[in-house]
């Protein structure tokens, strides 16, 4: 994969964009369900903001059934998952990183039962 560094920092310019980054660094598969609720935004943003990544070819998307799952693309260059993982481990305790994991874990009806309904 050939990802230009323009567009990556481009997307982790966007605060909204960082935190569903962070998310899936840390979690590593999450449906659009679960960014919305622990980001606290709408589908249609989330979901614009997802196609957007997916478009630059920071994150791949599956469907399961009616869900959408995101996760970083395996394909990702070295040197942006460090970027990822570094940024990561360096705001993990910081808002609203921290935030928005702990709203994860309030979460009822995560994956594996009947979210995004």
């Amino acid at each position: 994969m050939n990802l230009e560094a323009d567009p990556f920092f481009t997307a982790l310019a966007h605060p909204l964009r960082l935190r569903a980054l962070m998310l899936l660094e840390q979690e590593g598969e999450l449906c659009v369900c679960e960014l919305t609720h622990a980001l606290g935004v709408s589908q249609p943003m989330i979901s614009r903001h997802l196609a957007q990544l997916r478009q630059w070819g920071i994150v791949s998307d599956r469907r399961q059934g009616l869900w959408v799952y995101y996760r970083l693309q395996d394909a990702l260059p070295e040197w942006a998952r460090q970027v990822l993982a570094a940024t990561a481990l360096g705001v993990a305790a910081q808002s609203p990183y921290a935030d928005d994991r702990a709203a994860l874990t309030t979460m009822v009806n995560r994956p594996g039962a009947a979210c995004c309904a």
